[in-house]
């Protein structure tokens, strides 16, 4: 869960939206993000889902059609069915409600399904995870340690096994390579006691409503990672963490529920119909990439190989099952007229 940044120049950044627009930051590997500047659109950002997808710490040369849209309508599925549980970033979702002469038509419609206007916040330095089932460096920790993230854990489960109930784990957030788990005492020490608590406790009933909610559409949310973040003072301040000293500013705002929320890319998804504990499970995300990767001759580092069609395809579907089983809605309907509806 790398958050290394790319430039909008780069080969890397395939799939960038809106080109040239005024208030560009910067590319993640999947996002990008525009400072809306001052006026009504004070203290708001845009945040755009493209197409890009990466794996293996490598954004690869070929997006997968209607992905950032995936992951935008699943996430604002979300933020609707958690409200009463913590509010988040969520403002607007129409091109039309980003200010006049932002972008022209061709522009909109770009933006279409994919786009977040979303209130100012500063970010948690942490990854804010939460697992319900033995799966992927939880289950190596656990076969070498007994425990995953230094939780201790009953004997004799296996792969892929629900845990007797979601347990927390953060991480920290890495700018190069891989994060690093972290026990809840040096989350402490980053945010503070009590944020540290508050956090942990709308994490884990993040995960139990996702959980139930998914499940009964056919789905196990093995694990997921969510973005929190404390919302930005009245002169729309997003300093860096540490700017402030130690966890100052986190002493006092709202916390918020930011960035996306249990998509494919943020979590493990699992057909409920073909699990079976004891091996791994195949996943509603870029499974199909990452196995037709393991089989090229390629060192894991960039530039990754372009994908097949039949890959781009396949991964394609995945996202839009995932996306019509946990709302319940046309994914047709919602390229056509921006609303998640049956």
């Amino acid at each position: 869960m790398s958050t290394e940044m790319v430039n909008p120049g780069d080969p890397r950044a395939a799939g960038h939206t809106l080109q040239g627009a005024a208030g560009f930051m910067r590319s993640g590997k999947v996002r990008d993000l525009f400072d809306l500047g001052g006026g009504a659109a004070a203290g708001r950002l845009l945040l755009v889902a493209s197409d890009r997808l990466s794996a293996f710490d490598v954004v690869l040369p070929t997006p997968i059609p209607d992905k950032g849209r995936v992951l935008t309508g699943v996430s604002r599925f979300w933020f609707a069915q958690t409200a009463d549980i913590i509010p988040n970033h969520l403002v607007g979702t129409s091109p039309n409600d980003l200010p006049a002469g932002f972008t022209d038509a061709a522009g909109k419609a770009e933006l279409k399904g994919r786009m977040m206007l979303c209130r100012k916040a500063t970010v948690l330095p942490v990854e804010v995870i939460v697992r319900g089932y033995v799966a992927g460096s939880g289950w190596k920790d656990y076969k070498r340690t007994g425990a995953i993230c230094g939780i201790e854990l009953p004997e004799g489960l296996r792969e892929s096994d629900r845990l007797p109930e979601p347990i927390f784990t953060p991480s920290t957030k890495a700018e190069v390579g891989h994060d690093q788990n972290i026990g809840f005492d040096a989350m402490v020490e980053l945010v503070g006691g009590a944020i540290a608590e508050q956090v942990r406790d709308v994490a884990l009933r993040l995960y139990e409503r996702g959980a139930e909610v998914a499940e009964k559409a056919g789905i196990l949310v093995a694990d997921t990672k969510f973005e929190l973040g404390i919302v930005a003072g009245p002169s729309g301040d997003t300093r860096a963490f540490g700017e402030a000293g130690p966890h100052n500013q986190f002493a006092e705002g709202e916390l918020i529920l930011i960035d996306e929320v249990m998509t494919p890319d943020s979590s493990r998804f699992w057909d409920v119909d073909e699990y079976e504990p004891g091996r791994a499970q195949d996943s509603f995300d870029k499974q199909p990439v990452r196995d037709w990767l393991e089989r090229q001759p390629w060192d894991k580092t960039y530039p990754g190989p372009a994908l097949p069609p039949e890959i781009v395809a396949d991964t394609r579907r995945r996202y839009v099952a995932a996306f019509e089983r946990i709302t319940g809605a046309s994914f047709d309907r919602y390229l056509e007229e921006d609303v998640i509806a049956v």
